[in-house]
């Protein structure tokens, strides 16, 4: 296994869940928080343009309901789990480089209301994403 270059600057903090697709969450409750990962706002270079979904919208596990584009490459966002969007991130329409910036506080994109507590056992944990994107 490779790893990819500038890997061993990111960061993968151990009390967040993750998807194939790169994505983060961080649970509050009966709630998710919601980003992008270290390892994908690096692929995607400067991040120029987020589209965020609105508020009330509901989403299923594995729907794209977001899009986020940089100088180098559009990247669809994939609902890590079910549920109502409560609220999204405002500051991302003035500032998308936040997610480049600070990923895991920041730049965190949408906060769902959970449907099915089930869901989360599904995603993976930072160990099983770090082997998965070495891969």
């Amino acid at each position: 296994m490779t790893e990819p270059e500038g890997f061993e600057n990111l960061k993968f903090p151990d009390d967040l869940k993750y998807t194939e697709t790169s994505e983060w969450v961080r649970l509050e409750g009966d709630k998710a928080r919601i980003g992008v990962t270290d390892f994908a706002q690096h692929e995607l270079t400067d991040i120029v343009y987020v589209e965020i979904p609105e508020v009330g919208m509901n989403v299923s596990k594995g729907d794209q309901f977001a899009v986020i584009e940089s100088v180098k490459a559009a990247a669809d966002f994939y609902a890590p789990l079910s549920g109502e969007i409560v609220e999204i991130n405002e500051q991302l329409n003035d500032a998308p480089e936040l997610i480049n910036k600070d990923p895991y506080g920041d730049g965190w994109v949408v906060q769902i209301k959970l449907s099915d507590q089930a869901e989360i056992e599904k995603l993976l944990s930072k160990d099983a994403y770090i082997a998965g994107i070495k891969k």
